[in-house]
């Protein structure tokens, strides 16, 4: 993929700047009190950079799925306010995203302004990519600036639309998520090895097939691991196998062979009667998994064999967890790897999605290499398929 010019490389001193950016931040669904405000921090640079070049900043997003409606709770006076105490300025709001009404309170923002957009997503054209929606968008600012990586996988009028009538460039974190999880695919450090969990082999496959060129060392936990258990002959109980994939986890063991990368599955685990708070979990050997019991987490053996390898490493990609996270029973091998991943010498890159809410949650973000805040567009970034949010901006020669 070619570079991107970013902000750095135009002029913005009392232009109108729309920067899209990703506020889609997790609510308290009984006060509606946000969460995690890690997306909010995000992109502090991009926005802080503008206001001291004197741009007159104009931030859209869109916050959860009201679908073309306006649901009074997912109004964002709440984000500006958190915007607001993180960056210690104003941060004024309209009651639309276009219009006179949001014509006239742009007319009236000075250099170093900052206006929060409403809800981009209570109007149907966002997510239609419809043109004229993306026009009324354009017709707000004079450069538009894409600093919204966990979208850029979206044809989307704020995404894809508006760059089409305004210089578009990407904000420092759209930057920062591109050199970081581009290195994997390009240069990574070796041994480099790739952590991964979650509950489906699907959600991972183009990935692992992707980076078969640069890995050194695959280690497959949670509950993906027990497609490829079944597929070696194990027992996986009650646990989910996703039956028209055990062919193609087939062909990863056997190309995992021919290129020369180890794959390494739990060699024990955690098993339940079932997945919920009050479940209680006993350890078992894979040979020994009763066919009564869900597969819940990787076992003290597996998380040793996995901790051992990982510390090898000089570059570590991680994406889903290795058990039931949820539940503090089954939280053990995520727990442990992800404090492990925290304190490596080494390259460590989070993909995003839940894994990176539970970096998050255990505040050892800042002792990440990089944790990306695009679950669904750092896979497909990383599975080698184009962003349409990154396609069009402009490319650095331009």
């Amino acid at each position: 993929m070619a570079a991107k010019k970013t902000v750095r490389d135009i002029e913005v001193e009392g232009k109108r700047v729309l920067v899209r950016v990703d506020f889609n931040v997790p609510l308290d669904r009984i006060t509606g009190i946000i969460t995690d405000n890690s997306r909010i921090r995000a992109t502090l640079p991009t926005i802080k950079y503008l206001i001291n070049h004197k741009a007159r900043v104009i931030l859209c997003s869109h916050l959860g799925r009201p679908d073309g409606k306006v649901i009074e709770a997912l109004r964002m006076p709440p984000v500006a306010e958190q915007l607001s105490q993180l960056i210690n300025l104003p941060v004024s709001t309209v009651p639309d995203c276009i219009g006179p009404e949001v014509e006239r309170a742009i007319a009236n923002l000075n250099n170093g302004d900052i206006l929060l957009l409403e809800n981009l997503r209570f109007h149907a054209g966002e997510k239609a990519n419809d043109s004229s929606f993306a026009q009324a968008l354009a017709k707000l600012a004079d450069i538009y600036v894409d600093d919204a990586f966990g979208t850029a996988h979206r044809t989307h009028a704020s995404t894809v639309g508006v760059a089409k009538y305004l210089p578009a460039v990407a904000g420092f974190l759209m930057e920062r998520e591109l050199e970081a999880l581009g290195s994997i695919l390009t240069n990574p450090e070796h041994p480099f090895s790739a952590l991964l969990g979650g509950a489906k082999v699907s959600d991972k496959i183009g990935l692992m097939q992707n980076i078969f060129d640069e890995v050194d060392l695959l280690l497959v936990g949670g509950g993906m691991a027990a497609t490829f258990l079944k597929v070696q002959g194990y027992e996986v109980g009650l646990s989910l196998v996703e039956a028209d994939k055990q062919d193609l986890a087939h062909r990863i063991l056997k190309a995992t062979e021919k290129n020369g990368v180890s794959l390494l599955l739990p060699i024990d685990v955690m098993v339940s009667d079932s997945i919920s708070p009050q479940a209680a979990g006993e350890v078992v050997s894979i040979a020994d998994i009763p066919p009564n019991k869900y597969i819940a987490d990787i076992g003290p053996q597996t998380i040793e064999l996995f901790s051992q390898q990982i510390r090898q490493c000089r570059t570590v990609f991680w994406n889903g967890p290795m058990g039931v996270y949820e539940i503090p029973q089954f939280a053990r091998g995520t727990r442990v790897l992800a404090e492990l991943l925290a304190n490596l010498k080494a390259t460590t890159i989070i993909g995003g999605g839940s894994t990176a809410e539970i970096v998050e949650e255990m505040k050892l973000t800042d002792k990440m290499t990089h944790v990306s805040t695009g679950g669904g567009a750092s896979l497909r970034f990383l599975e080698g398929k184009s962003l349409p949010g990154v396609d069009v901006l402009l490319d650095k020669e331009q």
